[in-house]
């Protein structure tokens, strides 16, 4: 029986999309027989030693020091510290450079194969979250190790072809790079009916489901949102995990805008609340933002397929990586990036279009089972499990 050593520096079981990723891919690497050790970061509230879908977990305390970066070391730390005493792994599977590099590193002296499994680049990405850093050294350093950790892995797996793209412009080969979108579980996502809201004189309701970072485009949606209320009643309803400063920000700018009625500001629910949060839902959107984190770098938001699968009609930002789900007109409206007048237009559109939007959810909900399932990513990473452990 191969074993596997995953490791990534985000707290799991999770409600963000990154821990729905890993609870699927663990579910198909234990379902496939092999022996999973899971580590991740702990939170001083879940076991230190655990279990999670069929998987063993060891979850590193935090350290003292709750700064980002010193955690993050920490958790390197900790992981190479285990692989040296612990049995030998066959696979070593890692989401970001915080364990990748030094496993990268070091896969000849424990002779394991390895996967970095790139989702986003710190380099990119941490400037959404920590601002101070856009343009700092720190970053460039960054960049040198994300560059040593993909120059030295076996494998490599990204979610979008804009990804991949991005990957070959850094020096990857293109041949050790595999596209595995994200997915849905069709059993957890079922279609629903649209609501009627007009038929009993409702206010229909637009939603918004994701993480509040810079690169979703949130401010582009609350702007559309006046344009909207000026032309017919609407609720915005924001379902997402933040940052206390980003939830201040949003909160400020819903205030300056006079959208205290009109937007609901949510906190994030389980992950198996969600299909139950789309189905409240008239018209769901996804106002990613034209930035280097959604166009160069690429990404797969996984709330565009959630919605498809139940069945939600879509307004999301004409970007690549949307494109790569959904297709124009057919799945979903998409509107001209960064341009608050078409958000609120493509909204507008679909919302006093009821023949409209029953055409793209039927359209939508039957792509997403056919193409967009977490069994068919499962498929592709078991594929190059398999290539892997030939060696």
């Amino acid at each position: 029986m191969p074993h596997i050593l995953y490791t990534a520096f985000d707290l799991v079981p999770s409600p963000k999309g990154a821990g729905t990723h890993i609870m699927h891919f663990l579910r198909g690497l234990v379902k496939a027989g092999y022996a999973v050790q899971l580590m991740t970061p702990g939170d001083g509230q879940l076991p230190a030693i655990d279990t999670y879908e069929g998987a063993a977990v060891r979850r590193v305390p935090p350290p003292p020091d709750r700064n980002f970066l010193a955690h993050a070391l920490h958790f390197s730390d900790a992981v190479l510290t285990h692989v040296a005493a612990a049995p030998h792994y066959n696979v070593v599977h890692y989401r970001s450079i915080w364990s990748g590099l030094a496993l990268a590193q070091n896969k000849t002296r424990f002779d394991y194969q390895t996967v970095f499994e790139v989702n986003g680049l710190p380099s990119i990405e941490l400037k959404y979250h920590y601002p101070a850093l856009r343009g700092s050294d720190l970053l460039l350093k960054i960049r040198e190790q994300e560059l040593a950790t993909l120059a030295l892995s076996d494998a490599i797996i990204c979610p979008s072809g804009v990804t991949r793209a991005f990957l070959i412009s850094l020096g990857v080969p293109r041949d050790r790079i595999t596209v595995i979108p994200n997915g849905v579980s069709p059993h957890d996502f079922a279609a629903t009916p649209l609501p009627d809201r007009r038929a009993a004189g409702g206010i229909p309701t637009i939603l918004y489901l994701g993480t509040l970072a810079d690169w979703q485009g949130l401010d582009l949606l609350l702007e559309a949102m006046t344009r909207i209320n000026a032309q017919q009643p609407a609720q915005l309803r924001i379902v997402g995990r933040g940052r206390h400063w980003q939830r201040k920000q949003l909160s400020k700018r819903i205030r300056k805008l006079g959208l205290e009625a009109s937007v609901i500001l949510d906190a994030t629910v389980p992950h198996h609340e969600v299909p139950e949060v789309i189905a409240q839902a008239d018209v769901c959107v996804a106002p990613l933002a034209l930035n280097d984190r959604n166009v160069t770098q690429g990404c797969c938001p996984i709330k565009v397929i959630e919605y498809m699968a139940c069945a939600r009609p879509i307004v999301a930002a004409n970007l690549p990586v949307v494109r790569e789900l959904a297709r124009e007109d057919i799945d979903a409206l998409l509107f001209v990036p960064d341009d608050a007048d078409d958000l609120a237009r493509q909204i507008m559109r679909v919302l006093n279009d009821r023949e409209l939007a029953e055409k793209l959810v039927t359209s939508a909900a039957a792509r997403a089972r056919a193409k967009l399932t977490w069994h068919e990513a499962q498929k592709k990473l078991l594929r190059v499990y398999q290539r892997l452990l030939k060696h």
